[in-house]
């Protein structure tokens, strides 16, 4: 996961590049919420909660509601960490362009991704990087599976090598 991030790490002659991470899902769906506990674990984080460069957003199922703190942010970059359909086995992450959204999601929130990250590059010119976490269920009510939780902390001590 690092290698497709490391380019935004890096100082330039400006300064840090400057990223936000939305995790985006619903708490009462299991592993819909991989993405949240994601942004949860970042923003527990004081180390990287002092960065002026990183900033991380609980999205929740409507990450688009939080367009207005991403503009004033000004990123480079935004990460948007999702639990989706990867047809791979629970707890698989990759990347997933914007293209390939549609209808892939496992989530439950209403606007699409491929909208949403189509949206963010064309009005602030930032890059959009969609992160995908194959859920092993989303039942009501449901608690985090094993599989999703280790990918969950896998991405989180990815991110911790990236900024610190």
């Amino acid at each position: 996961m690092l290698q497709r991030l490391s380019h935004l790490s890096k100082d330039s002659q400006t300064g840090p590049a400057r990223i936000c991470l939305v995790g985006v899902g619903s708490d009462l769906r299991g592993d819909d919420s991989a993405g949240l506990w994601v942004a949860r674990a970042l923003l527990k984080d004081d180390t990287l909660g002092r960065m002026t460069h990183l900033l991380v957003i609980e999205g929740g199922p409507a990450p688009e509601n939080h367009t207005g703190k991403i503009r004033a942010f000004k990123p480079d970059a935004v990460v948007l960490v999702d639990a989706a359909n990867l047809d791979e086995p629970p707890g698989a992450t990759r990347w997933i362009s914007l293209d390939e959204i549609d209808g892939m999601s496992a989530s439950s929130h209403s606007l699409p991704l491929s909208m949403l990250g189509s949206f963010l590059n064309s009005e602030m010119g930032c890059e959009v990087l969609v992160l995908g976490i194959q859920p092993a269920q989303n039942e009501f009510d449901a608690h985090v599976s094993p599989a999703v939780q280790a990918a969950v902390d896998q991405v989180v001590m990815d991110f911790r090598k990236l900024f610190i």
